[in-house]
């Protein structure tokens, strides 16, 4: 069973596709390197999961990404998506199976460490305001009667709305803070590359 494997070459082929995209928005608030950072980290990151004996169960995967973005990812954004791939594995076990509540646990897992290691929280200009966005979708409450399809095309406008409001708000977090007022009009790149994980997966889930 390759599926895992194969979901992970769309995202990583996805956000390579993004490079330069990510790297132009990440020039006009930051340091320039978003795109190159990640298309370094995921490109990485499918050279180690393709020595993997086994690619059937998600936590290994999971971790094995989440170390190669630790190792190859440089800037803010490295260690911040690293931790979150790293805490979704720690939460995954032999069962774990793609529904609805294995969604919202292991998402919610992520964001955690994400918040716990970047001391941020949603609406700051951050990837949170997608990935938390996104979570919501996958909430009991939000949930309901829906199937796993509907919340995840659900959580595809979330992680576009997500976007969109990044645009503006002033950052307060990382780099792009430093420009302060003149942050506002542009999307966070963080929140865009998550955005782009995040719909090449569904798109993926699609077929």
């Amino acid at each position: 069973m390759t599926r895992i494997k194969d979901a992970l070459d769309a995202v990583a082929k996805a956000i390579i596709a993004q490079k330069d995209y990510l790297t132009a928005l990440d020039a006009e608030i930051g340091d320039g390197d978003h795109g190159l950072n990640m298309a370094r980290g995921f490109s990485a990151a499918q050279e180690k999961v393709e020595e993997m004996d086994d690619t059937t169960q998600p936590g290994p995967v999971l971790k094995t990404i989440g170390m190669a973005l630790i190792n190859n990812v440089g800037g803010a954004a490295g260690p911040l998506y690293a931790t979150g791939f790293l805490r979704a594995a720690a939460v995954c076990d032999e069962t774990t199976a793609l529904n609805t509540t294995n969604v919202e646990k292991l998402l919610g897992a992520a964001i955690k460490g994400i918040q716990e290691r970047g001391r941020a929280e949603r609406g700051e200009k951050t990837m949170l305001d997608v990935l938390i966005p996104i979570h919501e979708c996958f909430t009991p409450e939000v949930v309901g009667d829906k199937t796993l399809f509907q919340c995840l095309a659900d959580a595809s406008r979330a992680a576009k709305e997500g976007v969109d409001y990044t645009k503006t708000i002033v950052a307060t977090k990382g780099r792009a803070s430093y420009v302060g007022e003149r942050s506002i009009g542009h999307e966070d790149p963080g929140a865009v590359s998550s955005m782009v994980m995040y719909r090449a997966l569904y798109t993926f889930l699609k077929r």
